[in-house]
């Protein structure tokens, strides 16, 4: 399994302006499955609800739901969908279309989905909503994006768009602007939404480039790393198996039946898996095992790599706006690093906003002017105001449209709502570094480690806690992080002499000892090796601890007679003058699978041989 890359280039900062903006409502991620898998399930779909819109009275717009017969190749099934329509948009006054999307469980009615249709129809565009394959009133099987399934789907609804096919009901389209200007078989279109709504959009634009523009918010890059996460550089070991997040998704897509009346049988397959298609099944059973046998490991995370945009990318050429959330434990900001460089690498225009918001973080509103698909908040928030640009630059031609800075980041520390966000011209790379000292200190030169060692041992339950993945987003309360003592190791800096801002992914080099892991590393089953996980915490003066965002850089050793370096999960953060970095490895947490059997950690720092942790520090 390749592993996310960390960030690369110089930093060069410059604050954003953004506009006065009112709060909005959190993203509410709502679904059900019965009274006992309801607040599991619920934060799943990207459902934010349209209410307190903050848009202009712009212009009118009529919806017609309709149904699309498509055949993905395994299946023929029904997509359902919503035409948003703008007054006096007609054959000889076209628009362009602007396609949105669903997050995981959620439908085209969903308050982001159908919110964001209703936003650009009120502002000229003619917008077609959605319910993803096996979701809403959709039929066939959850295949996760998959490009050579829910990419078919989509495609069919460009044709439909491009006036190339009609709806099951017969209504055709002849207003939609063609690439060139007036009518044709290229629609000009482009897609936006978030998380599950996020990756099809990618899987799409592989697929058919017919597609214009994208905005996906809040996805992942590689669907292998964002479920069974490994940060160790460089190496096709598996990680640490994201239960809590991954079982919501599992038990939300088998319990479709009591969410949906009257299931569509082209929505079930069989009794052993009912609503996935069997490579999904196969790969949820395998991680749920606890077990990385040879072969077959390689096997089902190859297929989850496969349904991700890291094996498409090279196909995708559109315009490409990447908006991840900061407060994102399931996909975190490394995600859409790791997109963005290799679509600039590629050659393909993209530009990236770390926003405050992600899956994580509970159901508060988030700070002002951060944009809420629901409510319509474009013109009024940071974010929006950029979306809106990408659309009229490669969707309406205006070549004279800013579309902003390459990397803009919001900055929670920052009081003015009008300079919460600040850019660069690329994600910055380490650039300080700190020694781990064998007293448990985090000194700044290497002549001040002092010489020692010290051991930590797991326990057969997790003695550390990060979060309850899914606890936050329904409103269910969920102890702050702590380690349990004896099962970690922490090094700490001395009280800044001054704030300290850290943006973008950290990294750490480490040495550890394991003799009980070495003897059994090498055997068939790869969850035989040693796992542990990274993270840095904030430290105030009064001795409490912050976990930034409940961020933690989950690792499988490759093999532990060897050094080997972490990239841990990218955050914006300032370190308060006074405060001190905290960095700590710890032998467990209860949100993965951790070590199999009981496996002693000893670190050793000398001088000459320590580990460091380097940070992205922008002054």
């Amino acid at each position: 399994m390749t592993s996310i890359p960390e960030p690369t280039g110089r930093y060069n900062p410059v604050e954003v302006t953004v506009p006065r903006a009112v709060p909005r409502s959190r993203a509410t991620l709502t679904a059900a499955i019965g009274t006992a898998v309801a607040a599991l399930a619920a934060p799943l779909a990207l459902t934010v609800p349209a209410t307190a819109a903050t848009a202009p009275d712009l212009g009118e717009y009529t919806v017609t739901a309709l149904k699309f017969t498509v055949d993905t190749g395994d299946r023929t099934c029904v997509v359902d969908a919503d035409l948003y329509r703008p007054a006096g948009v007609d054959a000889r006054h076209t628009a362009p279309a602007v396609i949105t999307t669903n997050g995981f469980g959620g439908n085209k009615a969903d308050g982001g989905t159908a919110g964001a249709a209703k936003a650009f129809a009120q502002r000229g565009y003619v917008g077609l909503a959605y319910s993803g394959l096996g979701f809403g009133n959709s039929g066939c099987l959850i295949s996760l994006d998959d490009p050579r399934i829910d990419a078919k789907a989509a495609s069919a609804l460009i044709d439909f768009l491009a006036g190339k096919r009609a709806a099951d009901d017969g209504t055709k389209v002849d207003y939609v602007t063609a690439d060139g200007g007036g009518q044709g078989d290229d629609p000009r279109v482009g897609m936006i939404g978030g998380s599950y709504g996020g990756a099809i959009q990618l899987a799409t634009a592989a697929v058919d480039h017919r597609v214009d523009a994208l905005v996906p918010l809040i996805t992942w890059n590689n669907l292998a790393y964002a479920l069974d996460p490994q940060n160790a550089v460089g190496t096709d070991v598996p990680g640490a198996y994201k239960w809590q997040w991954a079982n919501g998704f599992y038990l939300m897509g088998e319990g479709q039946p009591l969410l949906v009346p009257s299931l569509d049988p082209s929505r079930i397959n069989k009794l052993t898996c009912l609503h996935f298609v069997d490579r999904a099944c196969d790969t949820i059973r395998m991680l749920n095992s606890g077990r990385y046998p040879a072969g077959r490991t390689d096997e089902l995370l190859d297929y989850a790599r496969s349904v991700s945009p890291v094996s498409y990318l090279k196909q995708v050429e559109a315009p490409t706006l990447l908006v991840q959330g900061q407060a994102d434990s399931l996909f975190n900001l490394n995600e859409a690093q790791a997109t963005y460089e290799t679509l600039r690498a590629q050659g393909t225009t993209a530009k990236m906003i770390w926003q405050s918001w992600g899956h994580s973080g509970g159901i508060t509103d988030p700070a002002s002017g951060e944009l809420s698909l629901g409510s319509g908040n474009f013109e009024t928030s940071y974010v929006g105001q950029r979306v809106l640009a990408w659309f009229d630059r490669y969707l309406q031609g205006d070549d004279g449209a800013d579309t902003g800075p390459d990397f803009a980041y919001y900055r929670d520390w920052v009081a003015d709502p009008q300079r919460t966000y600040a850019s660069a011209s690329r994600p910055p790379s380490p650039t300080t570094t700190y020694y781990l000292s064998g007293d448990g200190k985090l000194v700044d030169n290497r002549r001040k480690v002092v010489r020692g060692s010290r051991e930590y041992r797991n326990w057969l339950i997790p003695t550390s806690h990060s979060e309850s993945s899914l606890a936050g987003l329904i409103g269910l309360p969920d102890p702050a992080p702590y380690d349990t003592r004896g099962t970690y190791l922490d090094w700490s800096t001395e009280p800044l002499a001054e704030a300290t801002d850290v943006v973008g992914s950290p990294k750490a080099t480490l040495k550890v000892v394991s003799p009980r892991t070495e003897r059994v590393q090498n055997s068939s089953d790869a969850a035989d090796k040693l796992v542990l996980f990274a993270k840095l915490y904030d430290v105030a003066p009064d001795g409490t601890k912050t976990l930034v965002h409940r961020l933690v850089a989950p690792v499988r050793v490759p093999d532990v007679t060897k050094p080997f370096t972490v990239s841990l999960p990218g955050i914006v953060h300032r370190y308060e003058k006074g405060h001190r970095i905290q960095f700590v490895i710890a032998a467990s947490d209860g949100a993965y699978l951790g070590n199999k059997g009981v496996k002693p950690v000893t670190v050793t720092s000398a001088p000459g041989d320590t580990g460091t942790v380097q940070l992205p520090v922008v002054r």
